[in-house]
């Protein structure tokens, strides 16, 4: 599995991913670390298969005793069926995870990590000095979903918005926006089934000064590219595909 810092100062961000270990017939996915002086979120740590990597990767830049928050965007396997095993490996962590999906998440495990609903509207996250927000993105695709903004790095995680299915030696970042959304268009109309709730995403994070937006497959985007995403998914119809 790779890694890479893709934000550097009074905090760290560093995606995990491109791991080229991984049976064919699993879906590549984006895994995140937030780092701070005494503690380290991860955001969608990832399903049980990639646990025993996932570890690997994230011991390199902290103790496990300083692995203290996990976030999950929403309820699938890619994002969080891992959780049974953090649970055994972490003493004293939380959970940050939507309200909606408690009763449904804890069917993989949450015995000693304390779970945090999240409610609909959202909330923080607060790590040290760092105060992250926590934005709604309900319906897209789950209907309890969330994602986590960070105003001092300027970067969003998006979960499932902007992502593709991408080769595992791909870059790191969007390098041609064009071609790129030929990677993104099917996976955004099939899975992403309300243009209301699109449009009412869009909205709100307009409002949001991003400097890299960073999904959950995929490229990241970065500069000029993160509003290009936005013009390109506000004129896409979604939820078409049968």
């Amino acid at each position: 599995m790779k890694s890479t810092k893709i934000y550097e100062g009074s905090h760290l961000w560093i995606m995990f991913g491109r791991d080229e270990n991984k049976p064919d017939n699993i879906i590549d996915s984006n895994q995140y670390m937030v780092r701070t002086k005494s503690h380290c979120l991860l955001l969608d740590p990832g399903g049980a298969e990639m646990f025993a990597a996932m570890m690997a990767a994230v011991l390199h830049y902290a103790p496990v005793e300083q692995i203290t928050d996990l976030f999950a965007s929403h309820q699938d396997p890619d994002v969080i069926s891992s959780l049974g095993l953090w649970d055994q490996a972490l003493t004293n962590a939380k959970l940050y995870a939507p309200a909606i999906w408690e009763g449904y998440l804890r069917h993989f495990g949450c015995e000693s990590i304390k779970y945090m609903p999240i409610p609909d509207k959202g909330g923080t996250i607060k790590l040290d000095s760092v105060e992250l927000q926590l934005i709604p993105a309900h319906y897209l695709h789950s209907s309890g979903n969330f994602h986590v903004y960070d105003p001092q790095a300027k970067i969003l995680m998006s979960g499932d918005i902007g992502a593709a299915l991408d080769a595992a030696g791909s870059p790191m970042f969007v390098d041609n926006f064009d071609a790129h959304t030929e990677k993104m268009r099917y996976f955004h109309q099939r899975w992403m089934p309300s243009n209301q709730a699109k449009n009412d995403w869009i909205g709100r994070v307009r409002k949001l000064d991003i400097n890299i937006l960073a999904p959950q497959h995929g490229r990241m985007f970065r500069g000029d590219d993160v509003k290009r995403f936005l013009d390109w998914f506000e004129n896409l119809q979604v939820g078409i595909v049968v």
